[in-house]
């Protein structure tokens, strides 16, 4: 089976790199990724997928179903490919839904005898407004037993920590007036933003280490001999937990009301993104995944549990058991979020990470539809878990 997956890749390499790349060179940013998602579909549909295309409304999201018509599993596949402002790809998602439809695609033509459902699914704008969030909200993952992606990164890990994160806006109002003439007359709503800041910082000795508050000043005030009668700050606020993430959000916004209080001002606490959820481990899949990557020749796997940030694949993992694994494209010093990240995916030793990681992920959706009752301990264990997540 491992030669004959290889022969089947290389029978689609040429067009899965030509996707990559073509991302690459034409990156689309959230909720705009219309030609992306064409290229995705364009794919699935010439190796027989059945797509629906603006799924949910969202007009650059898609699912794609290949049907056996037969019992047996369903396996989801994750499909990310919006990029960054100005930096283009450089979180790599140019890559990570080219593996997830080539390997449906190689799972879908050799399933021989095996019952159960692919399906690929578009998942828009993960950098800024999940769509996974939606499309978790209204039930798109219920009748998905498990869910695998792969995202690329500066090492290779299958277990990944992914923190609980909510966006929150700060808008603060003050009265406007002359910064010199009459600054007695005007209440300055910059100020409540800076003491924001201020009471965040002394609030950060009493958080766990694990917690990360981290914000911007979005608007600041339109001319310096005026006082400022509005200004905004923009938060993430990111924990372990969703149940500590709202303990701590209660503590920044009692930040924001104490500033208000003691400038004058006025604030309007808002969500200005989605709100992604922690990671929920699914222990047993992730064995399975780091045994056929192994399998498919990628070697330094890291042990243990990888921290990546927030996600909106948590969302998902709420709701089924998700692998959301990365893998190496570069140097241990290879910076997310970078040009040099982006220009990475197009190297050679990225490309045969890719390949590899393509044939991994198709071993292990070939041997859970071969095995029903191993997605089903997958899944007992998973609930398990889910009740302390």
């Amino acid at each position: 089976m491992i030669s004959k997956m290889s022969d089947d890749y290389e029978k689609i390499r040429l067009e899965l790199e030509a996707i990559s790349k073509y991302l690459y060179e034409n990156p689309e940013v959230g909720n705009e990724e219309y030609r992306s998602a064409e290229k995705h579909i364009a794919f699935l549909e010439s190796k027989g997928f059945i797509v629906e295309k603006a799924y949910l409304s969202i007009p650059t999201a898609f699912k794609a179903v290949y049907d056996t018509r037969k019992p047996g599993p369903t396996i989801g596949f994750l499909s990310e490919y919006d990029a960054l402002p100005e930096i283009g790809h450089g979180c790599g998602h140019n890559m990570i839904g080219t593996i997830s439809s080539g390997a449906a695609v190689l799972i879908a033509e050799n399933l021989g005898e095996l019952g159960g459902r692919i399906i690929v699914l578009g998942t828009p704008a993960e950098e800024n407004n999940g769509a996974k969030v939606d499309m978790v909200a209204q039930g798109t993952f219920d009748d998905i037993d498990l869910v695998l992606m792969a995202h690329p990164a500066n090492e290779t890990a299958v277990e990944i920590e992914c923190l609980a994160m909510e966006a929150i806006q700060f808008e603060y109002t003050g009265k406007a007036a002359h910064a010199a003439a009459c600054p007695e007359k005007g209440i300055n709503a910059l100020d409540g933003v800076i003491g924001l800041f201020n009471n965040i910082n002394a609030l950060r000795e009493h958080i766990l280490p694990s917690a990360r508050v981290h914000g911007i000043i979005s608007e600041g005030g339109i001319a310096a001999n005026i006082v400022p009668e509005r200004a905004v700050a923009q938060f993430y606020i990111r924990a372990k937990t969703k149940n500590y993430l709202k303990e701590l959000i209660e503590k920044v916004k009692n930040c924001a009301e104490a500033s208000a209080l003691a400038t004058g001002c006025r604030v309007e606490v808002s969500n200005y993104e989605k709100s992604y959820d922690n990671m929920v481990a699914a222990p047993l899949l992730n064995q399975l995944v780091k045994e056929k990557f192994v399998a498919a020749g990628i070697k330094n796997i890291k042990s243990g549990r990888s921290s990546l940030g927030s996600a909106d694949a948590g969302n998902v993992s709420h709701v089924c058991p998700t692998v959301h694994a990365m893998f190496a494209i570069g140097e241990m010093d290879l910076a997310g979020h970078t040009r040099a990240f982006a220009d990475a995916t197009q190297g050679d030793f990225a490309l045969d990470m890719m390949a590899k990681v393509t044939r991994a992920f198709a071993y292990t959706g070939l041997e859970l539809l071969n095995t029903p009752k191993l997605v089903e301990q997958i899944y007992h264990e998973y609930v398990e878990i889910r009740e302390y997540s």
